[in-house]
């Protein structure tokens, strides 16, 4: 009561407000009618909106209580039906005693049902299976099949039959299995015929390929009655003798073997009959796949159903008995150049336009991965490399043992069209080089970077053993000089050949040296390499200055005396001596015989400056000095003469 006197309060004060608000102006009074009418027009609206919902609230309470009674009503008749099937239950097993003989006969009943369904077929099974066996013989599938699913149906049902009676007679089962026993060998005659259809697939689509739609359709009913008896199996614990057959995946196992086959037959050559037996096998399995997948895109897949994806199925089966074929290749061991062919197959030739990608098949090689996994390429690879390196190492020794050979075999060397002394061994070893790169370049470009670098270092380390021999050589001469008469020519031919490596050596790296591919170290051990026979080339050089130095030793050591005050003789013989020597000299190549020339500068200025420096005499008076000076001025310039007449162009001014 307080609330709705306090709104009752609350809305008179509201109206209150509302009628000052209208009726602030002397003008407003005039309307005062108008103000009238719209506020009982509002109530009138507000009060019939009222009515409207009490009416509907009312009417909802109605229904409700209507909805509640009809409730209660078919609660009481459930409760009343409930306590009579509960009264009903006791009588349930006394009526199921009384119902067991119906239920035998119903029993009785569907079996005989069954029996009459294949009375047709039970009699006649021992006629059926010959004559299926005769149709298999002459090849016509369908009928086949259709007489074994007649013959396995009746069995089978026949057998669900007794499956289903409570206390099942083993002996009957036995008896009715032992009966129906040639149709599983009718079963396993069908299946042999199926495999020999589809080995021969490829050729047999060619030709007749409803042959092979014939024995899919047959794979695929098979399939389907497979499906049924795993079902009726899971509902009733029955499975027909034989299921599931598996048909689909024997037709793919059949296939994958046949693609066995055809991979390892195309090897007809072996290594003892063939050397480039590889070779042929790569070229001919490469025919075979690509002609193979032609015929499976334009003749299998209208052939085979949609789901088995033939396409893809036979890349793969192609894709994974070749790779096992070309491993076990591999472990059977590979040699010499067998590994560049190999890598260069599977590298170029597999995944290229002239196999995978060739315009007629244009596979996605993404989809069945490398042909051989990364780290088996990488094995190929460094074995590949290692017996590079030890056939670098052979051949290497043996031009070295040559080289060795020529310079004791008391024989000069012979020139070229231009007179220099040179032997073929740089030529020998480079174009051993640049066979194995030719080869490689076709491989994979990591290869060939990695056959350039280990090139450089067995050619690096060739220079190092070419110079022990040279040490040796030019040691065992000193000791005796009357056993090595050629010994000055052999040393041109060696300072001509250590030039000769270094050219030969750009010339390598002009033709396989590619910008941006190569990183600091191969570009470390390429100047090692110029650097090895750059200083070999300049103490070889020494080596033969140091023969020639050593004749004129005395001459030298007659040079600032008493005896050369009034005689000429020393530097005279120094001139002569060198001169005879410069003329075997000319066999040097130009750049040899100037760095040549430019040294014996340098050893006669040094040996002229020593020798002032030793005061093997003293000067006592002006004159003497003078006259020495005077000397000493005159051979300088006769020994400059004496080499601008020898090489105008690099003797020192």
């Amino acid at each position: 009561m307080m609330d709705v006197e306090q709104l009752e309060a609350e809305a008179k004060a509201t109206a209150a407000k509302h009628v000052i608000n209208m009726l602030q102006r002397p003008g407003q009074l005039e309307k005062v009618e108008q103000y009238k009418r719209r506020v009982s027009r509002k109530k009138a609206s507000v009060e019939a909106m009222l009515k409207s919902a009490m009416q509907s609230q009312l009417d909802g309470v109605r229904v409700g209580l209507n909805q509640l009674q009809t409730a209660l009503q078919d609660i009481k008749e459930i409760k009343e039906n409930l306590k009579s099937i509960e009264e009903s239950f006791s009588a349930v097993p006394e009526l199921s005693a009384k119902l067991q003989d119906v239920r035998d006969e119903n029993m009785r009943h569907s079996q005989y049902v069954t029996a009459m369904e294949n009375l047709k077929h039970i009699f006649t099974v021992p006629e059926s299976v010959e004559k299926t066996k005769q149709w298999i013989n002459e090849g016509k599938l369908l009928h086949t099949h259709q007489s074994l699913t007649d013959l396995e149906n009746s069995r089978d049902d026949l057998l669900y039959e007794l499956h289903k009676l409570p206390n099942q007679a083993p002996a009957d089962k036995i008896m009715l299995k032992a009966y129906f026993e040639d149709v599983e060998v009718l079963s396993q005659l069908l299946e042999k015929q199926l495999r020999l259809v589809l080995s021969r697939t490829l050729n047999t689509v060619r030709k007749e390929p409803t042959v092979i739609v014939t024995a899919l359709r047959i794979i695929e009913r098979e399939e389907k009655a497979d499906m049924f008896a795993m079902q009726r199996q899971r509902q009733s614990g029955f499975l027909p003798p034989g299921r599931p057959k598996k048909w689909r995946q024997m037709a793919m196992e059949v296939l994958e073997k046949a693609v066995q086959q055809r991979i390892e037959g195309t090897q007809v050559d072996e290594r003892g009959d063939n050397k480039m037996w590889l070779v042929r096998y790569l070229e001919l399995t490469r025919q075979l796949i690509l002609e193979d997948l032609r015929v499976v895109k334009t003749l299998c897949v209208p052939c085979f159903p949609p789901h088995y994806d033939i396409v893809n199925k036979f890349v793969h089966m192609y894709h994974t008995s070749l790779s096992q074929h070309l491993q076990e290749m591999i472990q059977n061991g590979l040699e010499g150049n067998e590994y560049v062919s190999m890598l260069s197959w599977i590298m170029n030739t597999y995944a290229g336009s002239e196999l995978m990608q060739h315009p007629e098949l244009n596979i996605d090689t993404s989809t069945i991965g490398p042909l051989l996994n990364n780290s088996l390429i990488d094995k190929l690879q460094q074995q590949y490399l290692k017996n590079m390196e030890t056939n670098y190492g052979e051949w290497m020794r043996k031009a070295l043992e040559a080289e060795k050979v020529d310079w004791g075999n008391g024989t000069p060397p012979e020139g070229d069209d231009q007179g220099f002394f040179h032997t073929s061994a740089p030529v020998i070893i480079f174009q051993m080089i640049d066979q194995n790169l030719q080869i490689q370049i076709h491989a994979h470009p990591d290869l060939t970077f990695k056959a350039l670098v280990l090139s450089m270092e067995q050619v690096t380390l060739y220079g190092r053993q070419y110079r022990d021999a040279i040490v040796e050589f030019k040691t065992r001469h000193f000791e005796d000089r009357s056993k090595v008469p050629y010994f000055t020519h052999y040393m041109i031919t060696i300072v001509n050949n250590c030039l000769q490596f270094v050219e030969l050596a750009q010339l390598m790296k002009t033709h396989y040296w590619r910008p941006g591919l190569h990183d600091n170290e191969a570009g470390t051990k390429f100047e090692a390499l110029l650097n090895t026979f750059q200083q070999l080339r300049d103490e070889a050089a020494q080596f033969l200055l140091e023969e020639a130095f050593l004749d004129l030793e005395p001459q030298f050591q007659d040079l600032i005396t008493t005896k050369w005050v009034s005689s000429s003789i020393p530097i005279d013989t120094i001139c002569v001596t060198l001169e005879d020597y410069f003329q075997d000299y000319t066999h040097l190549r130009v750049r040899n015989f100037d760095y040549v020339i430019s040294e014996a500068q340098n050893w006669v200025a040094k040996r002229y400056i020593s020798a002032m420096l030793q005061r093997k005499i003293s000067f006592k008076t002006y004159e003497e000095r003078r006259d020495a000076a005077v000397k000493i001025m005159a051979e300088a310039d006769q020994i400059k003469q004496f080499f601008v007449r020898l090489a105008p162009k690099s003797s020192k001014v």
